[in-house]
């Protein structure tokens, strides 16, 4: 067959991927093999591929691909969320583009537009993830939002409500003025920004010419203000407390309270207390019994009980009320001031702290044994420093706010009756006979009925995913959920740690009473070259689908995890792609060379082939061994680097130049088989990595049927380790790149023959075993082994062995003995930074045996070196 110069990724990813599918490689049956199952983090319905779902899903498919030549039944789970506030965003404004306000039609007007929405642009990041090469169980594909997965959440929100754990009341809640929502803590995004502290005068009530000075960030808020508090230890105060102060233009006369929240040294030390515009302010509204006076409408501007400045926007308000209290003498100063602000995660709009009347789950019995789940490692974190971080937020995890005030989502199964009653029931039918058969209520229609308008937060149907994706809510006893469940590993960022994983492990004790996952791997942030996170705003976020097109999918996945270190950050550099893309040229041209080989079935195998290939062999064997360890703990990219490495440095650079035939000249056959079945292990080790180019070479080694696919063959196994024939080849291969620098030091080229005699030092005795390979590849026509050293030759030391190269007419003993020197030099400081680590006890200590067995190696090899380098200079001398 006729290999083309150059790999196309192009073709061969579009062939094989519509293959695979075609052959239901990705489809997953519950059957008696071990189950290996991920349920995708599901991207926002709105979204498009981004570098941060590049990571996450190729970390995902490497594992899934593994698992699959491992021989386990794999089912990778897609799907997408929702995504209320997100959606109804881009709902709204696709609205107003078409001239309709939201407002002036129904909610069933407006769902209709929405999922007319979601059908046209839902689907852009799955088939994008296709490109990929995710090899999803795509028949499996949820969206959060489905049928079954809609009736799942409202199923949970009633068994919790009659658990007593979902309550409503009026909180102080993270509002935002944009989204027109309640937002989580969670959803909360703190900014540190330059904003100016505010000094106000407030005259005392019945007193000539009194005044109390507060400072603020939020002027427009003064309107609200019900009181002005002091530190009951501040002395400079005391004597006020129990008069009352006049608000400044609303003329509102307020008490002076004292209370230790206060801060001293902040500001004069005297606060402004607004209960319904501050968490803080609020708290101490309720322990004083203060009035709270609401002045902000819900999308930010003034309302009616603010009196002043009605129907502007809440900053407006701020400029126009700072310019009046100046002009009416009010206004002492304003000072430049740091501080943070929180910010609307969704919406990026400063968020407004108000009282509102929402619906909030109880968090403390669900979080307690979620913590201990993970602190006891029954769920195992990588790496395990987010542990801290997790016992942080789920010991100080407040109530969560699951309402929203929005209209796409799961709406809320709470249903009011005239009598001023509520009902929790999966519909309005349910409702109305559960009404007929609690109350009294003979006149009762169903058209009574009211359903609370609010919707569920988008991670109430979230932290449901690894159940509801096998409709473990609904049925919990169904095939589904019983052989995959729980998940194997969970790939996500740290930012949505409480966001999502604890509170999927919240529900999974709770409705499976089992962990959702058994592992849960903790990516860092893609950032650019100068290390800002990647973000449309800042235009630094290159579009992964034109790399792709460039790269190739796998050059692409290459590049993403090559620097990508679980909990680390990954700095994104295109050049990474490059090297992805050059190293699918480095294996193709490997492929071309092999095929281009033709046999010979007289030709005895040289004893050169032989070794080497029991060399690669063994180092295959131990390489194998290391990838295991390196997947058992989640060390993906130093995995990937692992395999890089065996294949362009050992497999390439090494062992096809070992067996290599001369020009134009054939191979013997076994030789050629086994470096065959070399290639095909390796492809199946690069396979969970770079699964196209793997897939193509695999059918072009020889000869097979359209089911014998690499993607479903088997993993290669670890097996017994020569040890010896590695430490031989690391010698063998110093004495090769040795005696090549002397040839290009001495400009001899590589046609021209030599010959080598070698002394061996400390009782040592010769080893002949690369022998043969070393006259192969360096051109020798005579190896000879001596107890003295050769007059009128050139020298050179690997470790404590000498190697002399009959050479007179080269010969300068000045310059030999300042390369003697030179090395000398190198070698005893070399040997004393040696030294000083093993002097170190913490280290000796500390280190693990084989590190401190080596270390201890290197201070021996360099010290019998220096005793052979010093002989060396006594002879020249």
């Amino acid at each position: 067959m006729e290999i083309p110069s150059k790999y196309n990724p192009a073709t061969t990813e579009d062939k094989w991927y519509k293959h695979w599918m075609d052959k239901e490689y990705f489809k997953s049956v519950p059957d008696e093999r071990e189950a290996y199952c991920i349920a995708i983090p599901p991207p926002n319905v709105t979204g498009v591929l981004h570098m941060g779902h590049m990571l996450n899903n190729t970390i995902q498919d490497v594992l899934v691909r593994r698992a699959r030549l491992q021989g386990k039944n794999t089912c990778w789970v897609p799907g997408t969320d929702h995504a209320s506030i997100a959606t109804e965003a881009k709902v709204v404004a696709k609205l107003k583009a078409e001239g309709i306000d939201k407002s002036k039609i129904s909610r069933k007007e407006f769902l209709d537009h929405a999922w007319e929405w979601k059908e046209k642009h839902g689907g852009i990041i799955l088939e994008q993830l296709k490109k990929l090469g995710a090899s999803c169980d795509w028949d499996r594909t949820k969206f959060t939002m489905d049928e079954s997965m809609y009736e799942s959440v409202i199923d949970v929100f009633i068994d919790l409500f009659n658990k007593g754990l979902i309550y409503r009341g009026v909180r102080m809640v993270n509002w935002d003025p944009k989204a027109l929502t309640a937002l989580s803590d969670e959803e909360v995004i703190h900014k540190e920004v330059q904003s100016k502290l505010y000094y106000f005068r407030y005259k005392i009530e019945g007193e000539n010419d009194q005044w109390l000075t507060i400072a603020t960030t939020r002027p427009e808020t003064i309107l609200g203000d019900t009181a002005v508090c002091v530190n009951p230890e501040d002395e400079r105060f005391r004597h006020l407390v129990g008069k009352n102060v006049i608000i400044p233009l609303v003329n509102r006369s307020v008490p002076i309270i004292q209370d230790e929240y206060v801060d001293r040294e902040f500001g004069t030390g005297c606060l402004k207390i607004t209960p319904a515009h501050d968490i803080n302010d609020y708290n101490i509204g309720i322990k004083h019994k203060l009035d709270t006076i609401d002045i902000f409408n819900d999308d930010g501007t003034l309302n009616e009980k603010a009196e002043l400045f009605i129907g502007k926007d809440r900053f407006v308000a701020r400029d126009e009320i700072v310019a009046e209290l100046k002009e009416k003498g009010h206004l002492v100063k304003i000072e430049d001031y740091v501080n943070k602000i929180g910010f609307s995660e969704r919406t990026d709009e400063i968020i407004e702290p108000k009282l509102s009347l929402q619906w909030f789950l109880k968090m403390s019995e669900l979080a307690k044994p979620a913590l201990d789940i993970v602190m006891n490692d029954t769920i195992n974190f990588y790496p395990k420093k987010f542990k801290n971080t997790y016992r942080h937020w789920m010991e100080n995890c407040r109530d969560w706010c699951i309402s929203r005030q929005l209209w796409w989502g799961q709406r809320i199964p709470v249903y009011y009756l005239p009598n001023r009653e509520m009902l929790v029931a999966k519909s309005k039918e349910e409702a109305y006979e559960m009404a007929k058969k609690k109350f009294d209520l003979p006149d009762l229609k169903i058209i009574d009925i009211r359903q609370d308008e609010d919707v569920l937060d988008t991670w109430f149907s979230s932290w449901l995913w690894p159940i509801s994706v096998f409709d473990g809510i609904r049925f919990p006893e169904n095939e589904d959920i019983k052989y995959y469940y729980p998940t194997n590993d969970l790939i996500t960022a740290p930012e949505i740690l409480f966001f999502w994983v604890a509170r999927m492990i919240m529900a999974g004790i709770e409705y499976r009473n089992d962990i959702p996952f058994k592992n849960v791997y903790l990516t860092g942030i893609v950032r650019d070259k100068q290390g800002r996170k990647m973000s449309k705003s800042l235009g630094n976020s290159p579009d992964p689908i034109k790399l792709m097109k460039i790269y190739g999918a796998d050059g692409v996945r290459v590049g993403m995890l090559l620097t990508s270190p679980a909990g680390n950050d990954l700095p994104f550099d295109e050049i990474l792609c490059e090297q992805g893309r050059n190293f699918s040229n480095k294996i193709w041209n490997a492929l071309r060379l092999i095929k281009g080989w033709t046999t010979d079935e007289n030709l005895i195998q040289p004893q050169s082939s032989k070794i080497s290939i029991e060399w690669f062999e063994a180092k295959l064997n131990s390489t194998i061994k290391i990838l295991d360890d390196h997947f058992l703990k989640y060390r993906i990219s130093d995995a990937l680097m692992l395999t890089y490495k065996l294949i362009w440095d050992d497999f390439c650079s090494w062992y096809l130049e070992m067996i290599k035939p001369a020009y134009q000249k054939p191979i013997d056959k076994y030789t050629l088989e086994s470096s065959i079945k070399f290639f095909e292990k390796l492809m199946k080790i690069l396979h969970p990595f770079m699964p196209f180019i793997t897939e193509e070479i695999w059918h072009l080694l020889k000869d097979r049927d359209e089911n014998d696919c690499i993607i479903i063959s088997d993993m290669p196994k670890y097996g017994k380790t020569d040890k010896t024939i590695l430490n031989q080849f690391e010698f063998a291969k110093d004495v090769i790149i040795a005696i090549r620098n002397f040839r290009k030091e001495k400009n001899i080229p590589n046609k021209e023959e030599l010959e080598i005699f070698i002394k061996k030092n400390n009782d040592e005795s010769p080893d002949l075993t690369f022998d043969s390979l070393i006259s192969k590849l360096c051109n020798l026509n005579k190896i000879d082994y001596t107890d003295e050293k050769v007059e009128d030759s050139l020298s050179f030391i690997v470790k404590s062995t000498e190697f002399f190269i009959p050479m007179s007419d080269l010969l300068d003993p000045e310059s030999e003995i300042k390369k003697l020197e030179d090395d000398l030099k190198y070698t005893k400081g070399f040997l004393i930074s040696v030294s000083k680590k093993l002097s170190n006890e913490r280290f000796v200590n500390n280190a693990p045996e084989k590190v401190v067995e080596m270390e201890r190696k290197k201070q021996l090899d360099a010290e019998a070196k220096i005793k052979v380098i010093e002989e060396q200079l006594d002879a020249l001398k």
